[in-house]
């Protein structure tokens, strides 16, 4: 799959598509049904089926404070996109000069004059431009005057599905992993690549690979059980998801510790599933005692996996 990244690098190449534009957040049964009928579509016409978001999200640039959690980052897209058979990815860079545009030039420019669009599926509730005065019907009556249809997502969806970004999001919150997986498909999990912490989880026996988490807010929260896939190889284990309140952590991140595992992380991508949810993250009066919370928590996990093998 072709990821084409900003507007700056469409070619000439690039005219002439069958195009989806929305979050696609989690990739999930939903959206699944969707990029099939586009991929059929794109099929019959001859046509590379692609899909178009936006990074950072509209809601991260206006009201990042009110923005939703992410459930996939935009890697995690790529990898879900291209696995549905998507041929391109064309991820355009929101900001507010990009949306303070008119509607008609988002039109004009972008959809005809650049990406030659021959078929369009979009949400009916879709809206773009200075002001979000571009609609559905705007891109209806654009597509009778410049010859492309236009299709809702709902036309493409599968019969009562009811299958929501939202409802995923409500399920992982409430440690509903099972609920969640039912939705996506497939389970939940957080891949990352392992960074340098402070190192000072080794000091007393739990030495943990650190994942920056790149979204405005993370969809979970707290300490978990967790299985973790490295290399191709699995490992249970025990995170924290979070802002590390007792050592005055500033950014969130996941901290993962694996079980019976010897070696590097460093650099290495890292797949994490959370398994279960084990209590909320809290900050303790000293290191001592977070020492002694991790102890239990470890031991809990294994509790857990000894369950569930």
């Amino acid at each position: 799959m072709e990821l084409i990244r900003g507007l700056h690098n469409l070619r000439e190449q690039h005219r002439g598509c069958v195009l989806t534009i929305g979050k696609f957040d989690g990739v999930h049964l939903g959206h699944q049904a969707v990029l099939a009928n586009v991929i059929r579509q794109a099929r019959a016409l001859g046509l590379p089926a692609t899909v178009m978001v936006f990074e950072p999200q509209p809601e991260e640039v206006f009201t990042p404070e009110q923005a939703p959690a992410r459930i996939s980052t935009l890697r995690d897209k790529y990898t879900l996109l291209k696995a549905q058979g998507v041929d391109r990815l064309l991820c355009v860079q929101f900001n507010r000069a990009f949306a303070a545009q008119s509607a008609s030039r988002f039109i004009e420019d972008l959809l005809v004059a650049r990406l030659g669009v021959k078929f369009l599926v979009v949400g009916d509730d879709f809206h773009f431009g200075r002001g979000r005065q571009g609609n559905f019907d705007m891109l209806e009556q654009a597509g009778a005057k410049y010859g492309f249809d236009v299709v809702s997502t709902q036309s493409f969806r599968m019969q009562d599905c009811r299958i929501s970004s939202t409802e995923i999001r409500q399920a992982l919150a409430l440690g509903d992993f099972s609920k969640a997986q039912g939705m996506l498909g497939r389970p939940f999990s957080i891949c990352g690549r392992v960074i340098h912490g402070d190192k000072k989880g080794r000091t007393i026996g739990f030495p943990t690979a650190n994942v920056l988490l790149k979204r405005c807010q993370a969809p979970i929260k707290g300490v978990f059980a967790v299985r973790a896939e490295v290399q191709g190889q699995c490992f249970d284990g025990v995170a924290n998801v979070g802002a590390r309140p007792t050592v005055d952590g500033v950014r969130t991140q996941l901290e993962v510790h694996l079980f019976d595992y010897a070696g590097s992380l460093y650099s290495q991508l890292i797949d994490v599933r959370p398994v279960k949810k084990l209590r909320e993250e809290q900050k303790f009066a000293s290191f001592e005692e977070l020492k002694h919370q991790i102890e239990l928590d470890a031991h809990q996990a294994r509790q857990v996996f000894e369950i569930v093998k």
